[in-house]
């Protein structure tokens, strides 16, 4: 294969740029989702499950458990809020039987 100089290019070579691989990063973020299934899953089991939790520590460990989420995924907020808030919502009116 001709050495091409600075100038030239060979538009069919492939470009020798090294970020992930996709199925690295697909993987990267599975495992991140994985994670965060599995903390949201215990907040609500322990809000369920936990007669001694006061309404305080509840939304407490609900706002900690939004702010690790937005850690992991950055500008998800609305993912978020579409996906999470209902079922904590939801949670909270039956544990503490409000509204």
């Amino acid at each position: 294969m001709p050495q091409l100089s600075t100038t030239q290019q060979d538009h069919n070579a492939p470009v020798s740029v090294t970020p992930k691989p996709a199925d690295e990063t697909t993987k990267e973020e599975q495992r991140l989702i994985r994670r965060l299934q599995l903390m949201m899953n215990l907040v609500m089991q322990t809000i369920a499950q936990d007669s001694s939790l006061t309404i305080d520590e509840a939304s407490q460990m609900i706002a900690d458990a939004r702010s690790a989420a937005l850690a992991m995924f950055p500008g998800k907020e609305l993912a978020y809020d579409l996906i999470w808030r209902p079922r904590f919502q939801r949670l909270m009116r039956e544990r503490f039987r409000l509204n």
